[in-house]
């Protein structure tokens, strides 16, 4: 019966449909038969699915006697007793019997009797009936159904039509961390936090409206069963429908994909470790200078490793360093920062070139101290890693929250140490990022461990070479003279390049330039016992080839033994110079109001060679004209040929300076570049007018 308009339903009570959703699609499977029997045992009522059911219609069934119409005799005696019970007591009964139908097959059918009475008080009897068969597959697909809702590991659920949950079951209550009572009714807004499962409900909406499934989809989260760590899970929406079609609500599978996930991300660290080691291996000593190699490092790890990077040296370990005192706190040297991104945080950090001594607490001081790695997974307190309070305040507001510092060990020396830390990226650096940032600390430390040793050796070999190089401090009564020395590029060792000016008797001059093959304390060594033998030779008053016939004997004995040379001697009396050469590119004759020329002289064997021939040239010389010898170093490069090279030197010395002083340094200017790799020695050598006065000194 239904309520009168009007009336309230009471607290507890259920209101009553008012209006027919459909058909139920299970009742419809089932086929329910009802079949109501007056107390003697007569058809009163036959229902449509009775006729299915039995197969007689009901103007074949209604008023005939149940039992003999649908029950094989054997079983009558049986069933009638059953239903007298029934009217008598008033118990229902319920059970399978098997039914006769029309066409005379047998059928076992599932009954449940039940007494009704009318205002009257007569008694009948109502049966409902269904398929045995029918009954039983349903009842095993629910019960399959049940056991994989309520034991299954995926967690399952469905929702209403307004996205409030139905039905829960346990595995999907232990992945949110909320018992299942408190999720029905609810939305997934009010059981999981919305700002990381927002998305869920709006696809969930989107899969309502459509009834295109979503399948597989990963999620990203954090819920109440474990707030401390990430999880993954795979989530699928099915729209649910009933057999005519109507839209029921929604079913969720969710599979915590969670050890799965992390194997995968694990995975694809442990991929970018190896690309980032192999990156370092490349990036990292391509130059054997100190500051270079110390930018590389912080370029390569960030910001696949840290935000922010500072590679600190140990004073005491660079080459112009200061000697360790023994007393007080290290001094480091700042050699590399970078960030990787604008942050406030930059002006934490100590700049680059800059000397400072940190706290015994800081990191660089533990790692010093200590020779280990320092790793702070969580950064409380910014002042342990600051240089001071305004430092500490920019790295607080700046956001940094982890530090990893780890020391330069080269060959069992310490070096320095290279401080990283992370502001944007929210991951605390960890066992696995300490590991990566010591093996790229380690090959760094070789690099620059290389670099330092050859900054030295290079130093010494520059100090050896510039020691034994002549300093023209004296005036020249014939000659403006002016010379130069330039090593090479700091990635490069020193060569063997020489020039020299000896004065002889007579108003004569020798002006010599040569080139030792090698580089380093070696070639040095061997250009300055080459210098004093060609100072000797000249002395004896030898002519130029005959000087070079020496020196080719004395080569021999030295190592490196091979060299270049170009040897001049100026005779002011004459007019003129003679020239020999030993395996060394010609010099340059600028004339007086003429243009300059390469000489084309006889080029001669290198020195040390043996068995050297070489001849002398004459060359006329007058007042203005301009001598140039230099070694290849000024000519020779890796991107254009000889020839070019030599033409760009004629004609840049096709204009005159006021003086040779002027020239040597434009020459050296507009033909020598950063990265040069070979060493320069430039000798310029004007001859003098008779009545020119002589400046007080001319220095190289």
């Amino acid at each position: 019966m239904g309520r009168s308009e009007g009336s309230a339903a009471g607290p507890g009570r259920a209101e009553p449909e008012v209006a027919v959703a459909g058909p139920s699609g299970l009742m419809d499977l089932l086929g329910v038969a009802a079949v109501l029997l007056e107390a003697d045992g007569r058809v009163d009522m036959w229902s449509p699915q009775a006729e299915e059911l039995f197969g007689y219609a009901a103007d074949e069934a209604v008023g005939r006697y149940a039992a003999p119409l649908l029950l094989h005799p054997r079983d009558r005696d049986q069933a009638l007793g059953l239903f007298a019970e029934m009217l008598r007591t008033g118990r229902g009964w319920a059970g399978a019997f098997p039914v006769v139908r029309k066409d005379g097959t047998t059928r076992l059918v599932e009954f449940r009797n039940m007494r009704l009475t009318d205002s009257l008080g007569d008694f009948y009897a109502l049966g409902l009936a269904t398929d045995r068969q029918t009954l039983q597959r349903v009842e095993r697909d629910v019960a399959l159904s049940a056991r994989l809702v309520t034991q299954s590991p995926i967690g399952l659920a469905v929702l209403d039509g307004d996205l409030r949950y139905a039905a829960v079951n346990p595995a999907l209550a232990r992945i949110h961390g909320v018992p299942e009572e408190e999720h029905l009714g609810r939305r997934l807004r009010d059981v999981m936090p919305p700002e990381q499962f927002g998305t869920a409900e709006a696809t969930m909406r989107q899969v309502l409206e459509s009834g295109t499934p979503v399948v597989d989809r990963y999620t990203l989260g954090r819920t109440r069963a474990d707030p401390d760590h990430d999880h993954a899970w795979s989530v699928s929406f099915f729209r649910l429908e009933d057999s005519h079609g109507h839209v029921l609500g929604i079913a969720n599978s969710v599979v915590d994909v969670t050890d799965r996930y992390r194997a995968t991300t694990e995975a694809e660290h442990a991929r970018q470790r190896l690309a980032l080691i192999a990156d370092g291996s490349a990036r990292i000593g391509t130059t054997l200078e100190v500051e270079q190699t110390a930018r590389e490092l912080a370029d390569v790890v960030v910001p696949d490793l840290a935000d922010m990077v500072a590679v600190d040296l140990l004073e005491a370990m660079l080459p112009d360093g200061a000697p360790e005192s023994g007393e007080g706190p290290e001094l480091f040297r700042a050699l590399a920062v970078k960030t990787a991104y604008p942050t406030e945080a930059a002006r934490a950090i100590v700049p680059p070139g800059r000397v400072t001594t940190y706290p015994a607490d800081h990191p660089a001081a533990h790692c010093i101290r200590t020779r280990r790695p320092l790793l702070i997974s969580h950064l409380n307190d910014p002042g342990r890693v600051a240089t001071g309070p305004d430092a500490a305040r920019r790295l607080a507001s700046a956001g940094v929250h982890t530090v990893l510092a780890v020391p330069l060990i080269a060959r069992g020396r310490l070096l320095g140490v290279v401080g990283l830390a992370r502001a944007r990226d929210p991951r605390p650096f960890d066992r696995d990022d300490l590991t990566l940032a010591a093996e790229l600390a380690s090959r760094a430390a070789v690099c620059i461990d290389n670099a330092r040793l050859h900054q030295q050796l290079r130093s010494t070999a520059e100090t050896l070479q510039r020691s034994l190089l002549p300093r023209l401090t004296h005036d020249h009564p014939h000659l403006e003279l002016a010379a130069r020395y330039r090593p090479a590029q700091a990635f490069s060792e020193v060569g063997g390049d020489w020039y020299d000016v000896i004065g002889l008797e007579d108003d004569r001059t020798a002006l010599v330039v040569g080139d030792v093959m090698g580089s380093g304390i070696p070639a040095a060594t061997t250009m300055g016992r080459l210098r004093t033998a060609t100072s000797t030779l000249a002395g004896l008053g030898l002519d130029p080839d005959q000087i070079l016939g020496h020196l080719d004997r004395i080569t021999e004995g030295l190592a490196p033994s091979i060299a270049t040379c170009v040897c001049a001697v100026h005779d002011a009396r004459a007019g003129h110079c003679r020239i020999s050469l030993a395996g060394h590119l010609p010099p340059v004759l600028a004339r007086a109001g003429g243009p300059p020329e390469l000489l084309d002289l006889p080029t001669g064997t290198p020195l040390g060679v043996g068995d050297g021939v070489f001849r002398t040239t004459d060359v006329p010389l007058g007042p203005g004209d301009r001598l140039v010898l230099y070694t290849d170093g000024l000519v020779e490069t890796r991107h254009q040929p000889i020839d070019v090279r030599l033409d760009r030197l004629r004609r840049l010395l096709d204009h005159e300076d006021p003086t040779v002083e002027a020239t040597c340094n434009r020459l050296l200017r507009e033909l020598r570049q950063p990265g040069d790799h070979d060493d320069v020695a430039l000798l310029i050598a004007r001859v003098r007018p008779a009545a020119t006065a002589l400046p007080d000194r001319v220095t190289p």
